[in-house]
């Protein structure tokens, strides 16, 4: 964690390179038919073989038992203790699209959503509709008007959107409207302190209005807040471990996560393939990159395990393009488990591996739960990770006399 004093001394900037893969939802659980695993199920012989000549093992993202959200998943694995560093997904979102976020504002992560009519949720994404659809709904919420309140609706990608309060006296203590199943009507806000009485009232009247403009839309009739957030202050990774990061994600939440870690961020496309080209492109501009692949966790949250079997394969083909650049330190990792069979994300640890000059295999035969249980590293809290790396790019020397 990189907030730990007792051992800043032992950074050191080495012109050394690491890569950090994060495969967001990596981690399964067995299907019931086949009793395998996605990872077990699917074709991925690159990653396959990195496991065969790299150091393995699991990774807990926050606690035994605790199922993450995909920001402390991530702030874990950059080396931020996630119980510490606790940020609202608003604000994530926000700052991945580069809004504006300035102290005292209040965002939160908006989904787009359908209702039947009686008002209970039938699918909390309407459908993942695309981009080309929810921005014109997002033009209409943009206009509603709160006395005292500038409301700006901006949206982010497909189903997503940000809503940004800004004014006197806002609060991010107050409940989300999202109740995370369907069958159920969208919750009501309140306040969790007496000082974020306004701030609900105000967000009840937004979405009273909305629900009104929306009504009519196919699918998405309703929407949904959740995430509320201000801006956050973290300790710059940079700094904090003598690096000069890097991240690029196609995903804004993602951005906003290396934002918020004070990484460089580099413009990129919307799919991997894209990552990787500009990954190869600015690769001898820094020397710690984070890059992000998101369909396994969109697959696993659809409850869909032949798709997140198939994103994974997906991924497969393009690891020897990231092995090409022969980063002193590659690692793979994931933020959670989002295992298909439950369709959300899980508590189950995370597969991890890291190949370096150092790594010469342990046994381990493929990528995957069960194998990279019986790897060396052992089960490891997320937020080594990023010591484990440092060490084996040679960033960090001896503790202590």
């Amino acid at each position: 964690m990189i907030d730990l004093e007792q051992v800043q001394d032992c950074y050191v900037s080495t012109s050394s390179k690491m890569v950090l893969l994060v495969v967001d939802g990596l981690g399964g659980l067995a299907h019931p038919e086949t009793k395998l695993s996605e990872l077990e199920t699917a074709n991925i012989p690159n990653l396959d073989a990195m496991a065969q000549e790299s150091a393995c093992g699991l990774t807990t993202p926050v606690l035994p038992g605790i199922a993450p959200g995909s920001g402390p998943g991530h702030l874990a694995l950059f080396g931020y203790d996630p119980l510490k560093y606790i940020i609202g997904r608003g604000a994530l979102e926000a700052l991945g699209i580069e809004v504006d976020l300035q102290p005292g504002d209040v965002a939160a992560r908006g989904n787009f959503c359908t209702v039947d009519n009686e008002g209970r949720l039938t699918d909390r994404r309407a459908g993942r509709i695309p981009t080309q659809l929810s921005a014109p709904l997002c033009e209409q919420l943009d206009k509603i008007e709160l006395p005292g309140i500038q409301l700006d609706v901006y949206p982010v990608q497909d189903y997503r959107f940000v809503l940004r309060l800004r004014g006197t006296g806002l609060s991010e203590q107050v409940t989300e409207t999202d109740p995370q199943i369907n069958g159920v009507p969208a919750l009501e806000v309140k306040a969790l302190t007496q000082d974020a009485e306004k701030t609900a009232a105000l967000v009840n009247k937004f979405v009273e209005q909305a629900q009104k403009i929306l009504a009519e839309e196919v699918p998405a009739n309703m929407l949904l807040l959740r995430g509320w957030a201000q801006l956050p202050e973290l300790p710059p990774m940079g700094s904090a471990y003598k690096l000069n990061p890097a991240g690029i994600a196609a995903y804004p939440m993602y951005r906003g996560l290396a934002t918020v870690a004070k990484m460089n961020i580099i413009p990129t496309g919307k799919s991997f393939s894209d990552e990787v080209v500009t990954l190869k492109e600015n690769y001898d501009n820094h020397d710690f990159f984070f890059i992000h692949y998101k369909p396994a966790d969109a697959a696993g949250e659809d409850g869909d395990f032949g798709a997140k079997v198939q994103a994974l394969e997906d991924l497969d083909p393009l690891i020897p393009s990231i092995r090409d650049l022969n980063p002193d330190v590659f690692m793979v990792a994931g933020d959670h488990s989002t295992p298909a069979i439950m369709a959300a994300h899980s508590w189950h640890p995370v597969p991890f591996m890291l190949n370096s000059q150092l790594t010469k295999g342990e046994g381990v035969p493929s990528f995957d739960e069960r194998s990279c249980g019986l790897g060396s590293i052992g089960r490891i809290p997320a937020t080594s990770v990023m010591h484990l790396g440092l060490s084996h790019a040679g960033k960090l020397t001896k503790f202590g006399p």
